[in-house]
């Protein structure tokens, strides 16, 4: 059996009582929906001031794949994972822990430290001092130290059952989902709107997804690929939208007509303008941007200022006083960065001397020359899509590229996954070369590899590689296919 306590984040557990009940039910919900997708008899029970999720399962797969299930779910802070046993007696706690922990101790210096609920005939530190004087005595090499010990012997009491810990996981915190109100977060494939996006997803806001397009199909399946990934990782209990705007013919009227100099911060209030309107109709009241205050001309105080009187629609920045470093750090960890790396930018307009000061009075008078029709044409052309269908419009689009489970004589497999996840678990086909290649590199890199080849493109779900497929077949690549075991 594998059990894990979830301890509430102090930000919920200091709510008002009715805030924090659904808060709490909130969270329950979410872990029940995922917890079951990989093990539909997963229970979830909410103790009020912890939830407890225990499922039969036992094997170290399962387990480790829950343990990422509950560090990605918005709203966990920490979570234990322990073994559980009834007891009548402290010596009976004492041989649990030392079934649990004699290999654990072995050699090292450890202390025990014990919380307890209910009533009994011991206190906390008398378990303390039974458990860490009979490890100590009974574990070779083992020796009591109690201030920065090597290991932590952890026990919690709760009435009759005592709760040995075995290691205790750290998750993203935040709030549950959906918490908050909805938003609409502009994204582009680079390294600030992916972080600035997770950063209102752990704070529990249901964040939607839209995307200027300005470098055609590639860069668009790419977005979706990034914006797909950070739904699925983090926030897939809850269905989102993905809308793409085609913003080609608005730039192009942008560079034709505006002064060079005004050009960057018209075409934001071009888009704020677009997104106001896109967020109006799907009943959102909020935009989500991943500016950084003074990162790039657009972003000084008085440009963010004149941009923001472009609307009434919040324009929210989780972003604001972040470094590069510390936006790029942040992607690092959530698993973003190595898809911004290799995303092209795609400015629209690059100014000689782009103004770090508008004046609205400038502005406005740059905007008379701009057709709005453009602005409503795109925006009326607008493409809405549920997010959990980007994987099957890539399935689709790329039907040609026949997904196999049986391989043909002399196919090579590219395994595309991410250096990690191939190291965790290797690929090794009998019979058949395995090239690794992580999807990353794809880019610059696929095209080394020898033309006569038919190349089988995999991953563990094989939406990365359905992506990757389209994206090869549109650089011209037609031998391309995606293996599926």
């Amino acid at each position: 059996m594998i059990k894990f306590i979830i301890k509430l984040h102090p930000e919920i557990a200091i709510k008002s009582r009715s805030v924090r009940k659904r808060f709490t039910k909130l969270l329950e919900n979410n872990i029940r929906i995922l917890g079951q997708r990989f093990d539909e008899d997963v229970k979830v029970h909410n103790n009020w001031d912890n939830l407890v999720l225990v499922s039969e399962k036992d094997d170290e797969e399962s387990r480790l794949a829950l343990i990422d299930i509950l560090k990605n779910i918005p709203g966990i802070m920490q979570f234990i994972e322990v073994a559980e046993t009834p007891f009548e007696s402290i010596d009976d706690i004492y041989q649990a822990a030392l079934a649990l922990n004699r290999d654990v101790i072995a050699g090292k210096s450890f202390c025990v430290r014990c919380k307890r609920v209910g009533k009994h005939d011991f206190n906390s530190g008398e378990v303390e001092r039974y458990v860490g004087g009979g490890l100590n005595q009974n574990v070779e090499g083992a020796r009591v130290q109690l201030s920065k010990p090597e290991v932590t012997v952890k026990i919690e009491i709760k009435q009759d059952l005592a709760y040995i810990v075995k290691e205790t996981h750290f998750g993203i915190a935040g709030f549950p989902l959906p918490s908050q109100e909805s938003v609409l977060s502009l994204v582009s494939g680079g390294f600030d709107s992916g972080v600035a996006t997770y950063q209102m997803i752990r704070k529990g806001a249901r964040t939607h997804y839209l995307f200027f397009n300005l470098g055609g199909a590639a860069h668009e399946i790419g977005v979706k690929q990034a914006s797909y990934y950070l739904w699925n990782k983090f926030s897939s209990t809850h269905k989102v939208k993905f809308v793409a705007v085609d913003f080609d013919p608005v730039v192009a009227e942008i560079l034709e007509n505006v002064e060079n100099s005004q050009m960057g911060v018209i075409l934001k209030r071009m888009m704020m303008r677009a997104g106001s309107v896109v967020a109006e109709k799907m009943g959102i009241d909020a935009i989500v941007t991943g500016e950084s205050l003074g990162q790039v001309s657009s972003q000084t105080l008085a440009n963010l200022s004149i941009i923001d009187r472009v609307t009434d629609t919040l324009i929210l920045r989780p972003l604001i006083q972040h470094d590069k470093q510390e936006i790029i750090d942040i992607a690092r960890e959530i698993g973003t960065a190595d898809m911004a790396e290799v995303m092209p930018e795609y400015c629209g307009v690059i100014s000689k001397k782009p103004t770090v000061k508008a004046k609205i009075g400038k502005i406005l008078a740059e905007e008379e020359k701009f057709d709005f029709d453009i602005l409503d044409t795109v925006i009326e052309n607008a493409r809405v899509m549920d997010i959990r269908d980007i994987a099957k419009e890539a399935q689709e689009e790329v039907a040609d590229a026949e997904s196999v489970s049986d391989l043909p004589k002399d196919a090579v497999v590219v395994d595309i996954r991410s250096p990690e996840e191939e190291d965790n678990n290797p690929l090794d086909i009998e019979g058949h070369d395995v090239v690794h290649l992580p999807f990353f590199r794809l880019a610059t890199k696929f095209s080394d590899l020898p033309k006569d080849k038919e190349y089988y493109l995999y991953c563990d779900k094989g939406v990365m590689s359905q992506l990757q497929a389209l994206i090869l077949h549109a650089e011209g690549y037609k031998t391309v296919k995606v293996y599926r075991p």
